[in-house]
């Protein structure tokens, strides 16, 4: 079994265990941190410890090895199939980033930082996802226009996650600097960079394949609501 096989799950019960809430089979994220969840394994009696942990009209979300298959009890939302990319470079190149305001966001960043998700939609982002882990933004005339953090942790492994750029912004490369900012301080503690990407996003890929991420599987995320 890979290391990053069933990422959340193995996040939950290793470095992130801190931030879980367990029922029987299912272990999940802090609702006002993330609303990531995970089971042993993608059985029917997985998927009724999940209904038994989350209340009704209650939104989840799950990475699967396969495409989701209806479950009884559940309204499928949104999903699809999403590359898990591993850093395999050969170590991280300082980016040219000296002119740039490159902050360290904290909780007082909070509603920008929700705001920005919002609108650009790297995933989901809660009130409480900033404590998985540094978050680097970069301001313009004081307002934030882009950002990058970790969210996933597991032994050896570091996810980089919410790398958006405000749309009037694009363009001058903050998704690039401050992925490489993350990056090496995730390396700089002897871990792996990762990240999850939907398959399509083409030019997001692009610009990991440049920093050095390769596919390791394809997985397939899904957004389910308890009827």
């Amino acid at each position: 079994m890979h290391p990053l096989d069933n990422i959340i799950w193995k996040a939950l019960t290793t470095r992130q265990a801190e931030f879980a809430e367990s029922f029987k089979q299912v272990r999940r994220f802090m609702p006002e941190v993330s609303p990531l969840a995970a089971f042993p394994e993608p059985t029917a009696e997985g998927y009724e410890s999940l209904a038994g942990f989350v209340d009704t009209e209650e939104t989840i979300g799950l990475f699967l090895d396969a495409p989701y298959q209806p479950q009884p009890g559940w309204s499928f939302l949104a999903g699809a199939p999403m590359p898990e990319m591993v850093y395999e470079g050969n170590g991280v190149q300082s980016s040219s980033s000296s002119d740039l305001d490159i902050v360290e966001l904290s909780s007082a960043d909070v509603p920008e930082m929700m705001a920005l998700t919002a609108l650009t939609k790297p995933g989901p982002f809660h009130k409480r996802t900033h404590e998985l882990g540094t978050y680097l933004g970069i301001r313009r005339d004081g307002k934030l226009v882009a950002m990058a953090g970790e969210r996933l942790k597991v032994p050896g492994y570091t996810e980089v996650s919410a790398v958006c750029t405000h749309p009037e912004h694009t363009g001058h490369g903050y998704a690039r600097i401050l992925m490489i900012e993350v990056m090496q301080r995730i390396c700089g503690r002897g871990e792996t960079p990762l990240l999850h990407v939907r398959e399509d996003n083409v030019r997001a890929i692009a610009l990991y394949e440049r920093l050095g991420f390769k596919l390791r599987v394809l997985m397939h995320f899904a957004v389910l609501r308890k009827d």
